[in-house]
């Protein structure tokens, strides 16, 4: 016969766990997530407990098992490595019509410990007829299913309300958030970049209403006021609105204005951080923004307008005296007056840089230069926005990592 699934509410009530091995070390921490008081009885336990018991979250008797241990207990779990310690721990708390789980043999054990994720809200728990692998495995389809939509999570009774302002990432759809992900498959509205990843708005359900609000540069583009307007409008509607950012809303995601807007129209705004593409395209050509040794800051910069623009606030002779890697966005129509800048400005015509398009996406593609000459070979090369653009010695430990890759190659 199949066990009876029930959801066990343990805050604040005790939970034996016998044994300090490597199956307790898996228990413990979910049963500490429930909100239990645990006690471990063990003559020792491993570093990872160790660490729970100094911080007081585990009460541990450093000893073996001694009959009277149970008493108290609303669970037990016995996870020794000694089957005589654990089919007696389990007959002392069969005695006392306590639920043992029994780490050694699921066919002795009064209860099943089934494998489990949580996504948001929603519990999932899988037993598989007590064989833990298979569980392990249905669980994770299942959980991710529920991450990415796949599941409907648009039938909920209490969906989201108001605006999320959520991160896609750099471009590559699975760089997205969890929470990001979630929240976009419970979306009624979406309001989406032109940098955000399109792959998952093929994903939406048919009735998500989808609203293009891309700024193709010098091309056409739908206002920052006309994207509040809208934000607004449909969230007073009582639909739940997704508005859709590539990278993070709040890096040059001009996020804030927007939580602003809804802000002061009594609307509820909920921020889902993403990856941004300052540190993520880099890192996707194999460039670390930061290096031990090389440079230990790294500035990102915005040049929507050119240094010698009137409307630039950028300490551009500042940056050229630093160290520091320089990350900059939308510079690719402006590099040539960036490099002018720096060079006059103390950087050495040696530096290097390089360009990455389209970074995180199956067309990738970098060009190499040094600051001298970067301007005309990303002209030659034809490199377009979006492209994110490294200044530094940074550039080089990706180069030495694909040198060191290539003499490795058979």
């Amino acid at each position: 016969m199949g066990p009876y699934l029930l959801g066990l509410r343990l805050s604040g009530r005790r939970v034996l766990v016998v044994g300090g091995g490597r199956v307790a070390q898996r228990r413990v921490p979910a049963l500490l997530e429930a909100g239990a008081e645990v006690t471990v009885v063990s003559p020792s336990v491993t570093p990872a407990l160790d660490d729970l018991i100094a911080t007081g979250r585990v009460t541990w008797h450093a000893r073996p098992y001694e009959v009277g241990d149970c008493d108290g207990a609303w669970l037990v779990q016995a996870c020794t490595d000694d089957r005589s310690v654990n089919t007696a721990v389990a007959a002392e708390a069969e005695a006392k019509r306590v639920w043992c789980v029994r780490a050694d043999d699921k066919d002795a054990a009064a209860a099943w410990t089934p494998a489990s994720g949580r996504v948001g809200e929603i519990s999932v728990a899988v037993t598989a007829g007590g064989d833990p692998r298979r569980a392990a495995g249905i669980r994770d389809a299942v959980v991710e299913a529920l991450r990415d939509g796949t599941v409907d999570a648009r039938r909920n009774r209490t969906k989201p309300v108001g605006v999320a302002l959520v991160g896609g990432g750099p471009g590559d759809p699975g760089l997205i958030t969890v929470r990001g992900r979630q929240l976009l498959a419970q979306a009624d509205v979406v309001v989406a970049d032109r940098l955000a990843p399109r792959a998952l708005l093929d994903e939406l359900a048919p009735d998500v209403e989808l609203i293009d609000a891309a700024k193709v540069p010098y091309g056409r583009s739908l206002s920052q006021e006309t994207i509040n307007d809208i934000l607004v409008d449909r969230a007073r509607q009582g639909k739940f609105v997704v508005r859709l950012k590539g990278g993070d809303p709040f890096v040059f995601g001009r996020g804030g204005e927007e939580m602003i807007a809804c802000a002061e129209a009594g609307i509820p705004v909920v921020v889902v951080p993403g990856i941004t593409s300052a540190v993520a395209v880099p890192a996707a050509a194999g460039v670390p923004v930061t290096h031990r040794g090389v440079s230990q800051e790294f500035h990102v910069i915005s040049v929507h307008v050119a240094p010698d623009d009137e409307r630039s606030t950028v300490d551009w002779p500042g940056l050229a005296r630093s160290e520091g890697t320089l990350v900059l966005l939308m510079a690719v129509e402006r590099l040539a007056k960036v490099a002018e800048t720096l060079l006059r400005d103390g950087r050495s015509p040696d530096t290097p840089v390089i360009v990455v398009q389209d970074g995180t996406l199956p067309t990738q593609r970098a060009v190499v230069a040094s600051l001298s000459t970067v301007a005309d070979r990303v002209s030659a090369a034809g490199i377009r926005p979006p492209a994110i653009v490294v200044v530094g010695d940074v550039v080089r430990v990706g180069q030495e990592v694909e040198m060191v890759r290539a003499e490795r190659r058979p």
